[in-house]
């Protein structure tokens, strides 16, 4: 957790220091089971970053939100609201990834070691990392513009379409053997990002965060296993980006 949150701060220009502030109203805003504290940490982030908005218009730095309040035409409350947002995504969805990817990289302790052991392996596997996990079951809300047919389905304007991303990842006439997590893999790209013009902006900050974590943890703790077994972990699923409870691990 401290290093998403210490990288996402620096490139924002939000305080380290406030810390455990906004990570209590990201925690409380992104809870999907208290409607009431997801509002209300929503309420207390935005407030936060209209005062950061305001200290940035008085003293500018080099950083994001600095930037966007000398765009024209961005006003305080889109600069807050687009600041707050990266703020939210820019650590949740990596801490829980730096998480997900230990486990599947621990649970077959020869793929920890090779990576240690051959740096040219990080790249795939940071990839696989990104596409092996959510095998399906999610969708992206969309609604259709027009009538269409895909296979033997109708799809008629307006009805709702859900998009499985993590199907697509595991298709297998894209993917050989496409549940296992295979660190030698080497493309076709993935669309744990999106695409196009939903390509999500943080994805190179996300790729560049996951390559320095696990370069230097296999190289630190050659050894390491999980302290228990993958049947013990247990997942949050209060809160919309998910990620373990914990992961105990020895070496």
């Amino acid at each position: 957790m401290p290093l998403p949150i210490l990288v996402i701060c620096e490139l924002l220009g939000v305080p380290y220091e406030d810390r455990d502030q906004f990570r209590a109203w990201t925690a409380a805003a992104g809870n999907i089971t208290d409607r009431a504290r997801s509002e209300q940490g929503l309420g207390e982030l935005f407030n936060y970053g209209m005062g950061l908005v305001a200290r940035k218009r008085r003293e500018p730095e080099d950083d994001v939100i600095s930037r966007l309040c000398a765009t024209e035409g961005v006003s305080d409350v889109e600069a807050a609201g687009l600041s707050m947002s990266l703020l939210f995504a820019g650590h949740e969805t990596t801490v829980v990834q730096i998480g997900y990817g230990a486990l599947m990289l621990l649970t077959e302790p020869d793929r920890w070691q090779a990576i240690g052991q051959d740096r040219r392996l990080l790249r795939n596997a940071i990839e696989e990392i990104l596409r092996a996990p959510n095998k399906g079951g999610h969708g992206i809300p969309r609604y259709a513009r027009t009538d269409f047919q895909i296979e033997n389905t109708h799809i008629h304007a307006g009805d709702l379409v859900l998009l499985d991303i993590g199907a697509a990842n595991h298709d297998p006439t894209v993917y050989a053997e496409p549940d296992r997590l295979d660190i030698t893999r080497s493309g076709p790209a993935h669309l744990a990002f999106g695409h196009g013009m939903r390509y999500c902006v943080g994805a190179p900050l996300a790729r560049i965060e996951l390559q320095a974590v696990f370069a230097h943890l296999t190289a630190r703790f050659p050894t390491m296993r999980l302290a228990v077994g993958v049947e013990q972990l247990r997942t949050r699923r209060d809160v919309l980006t998910g990620g373990l409870l914990e992961l105990p691990v020895s070496w």
